[in-house]
């Protein structure tokens, strides 16, 4: 990738105790790579723990503690998955807000994994194409969107992809994304379907 490609660009990645350590490090770097600027966001104080599926990982320095964390500061987001971080986040206001705020004002934000549940609490999945772990699918067509089974999907700005055995296809679309800078703005509060 070109070493300055989004170069100027600051990217909010978003993560609590429990992620999926490789879905941080290898989108980071080639977001490094690209040229851009990260800073990993988190309700952890100080370190937040990574994990290697069931083991436990690296701990990770906090750059901005999430009660600070200014969305308009950045350009785009990135939501690693894992199984207790992304369910840690989505009920957490300040976590639904802070994604919220990347879809209303149409900037790139790219999720793997379990990443895409806690979109689905800032009511922005309602007719979106997107993929996820599997294991998520009946909770994102629930909520309204179209999950297909695909090593990477874009759909206006959102990148999402499966497994860390995607992470190739969906640094390559991430960056592509956050390049073409803000897409359209997104209606935000059409929740899940009511039965």
């Amino acid at each position: 990738m070109n070493s300055n490609t989004l170069q100027g660009k600051k990217v909010a990645i978003l993560v609590a105790d429990g992620f999926e350590q490789v879905e941080l490090t290898g989108p980071r770097q080639a977001l490094h790579e690209a040229g851009a600027e990260t800073r990993i966001v988190s309700p952890a104080k100080g370190q937040v723990q990574g994990w290697k599926h069931f083991d436990k990982g690296e701990k990770f320095t906090v750059d901005v503690p999430l009660e600070q964390a200014r969305p308009q500061e950045f350009d785009a987001l990135l939501l690693p998955g894992g199984v207790a971080n992304p369910d840690q986040l989505r009920i957490m206001p300040k976590a639904v807000d802070f994604i919220r705020h990347f879809f209303t004002e149409g900037k790139p934000v790219a999720a793997i994994c379990h990443a895409l549940w806690p979109l689905i609490d800032a009511e922005v999945v309602r007719g979106r194409t997107m993929t996820s772990w599997p294991s998520l699918k009946t909770d994102l067509i629930n909520a309204g969107a179209r999950w297909v089974d695909q090593d990477v999907v874009v759909d206006n700005g959102l990148v999402s992809s499966r497994k860390p055995d995607d992470i190739p296809a969906f640094n390559r679309k991430m960056v592509e994304e956050i390049k073409e800078g803000k897409h359209q703005r997104q209606p935000v509060g059409a929740g899940p379907a009511t039965r």
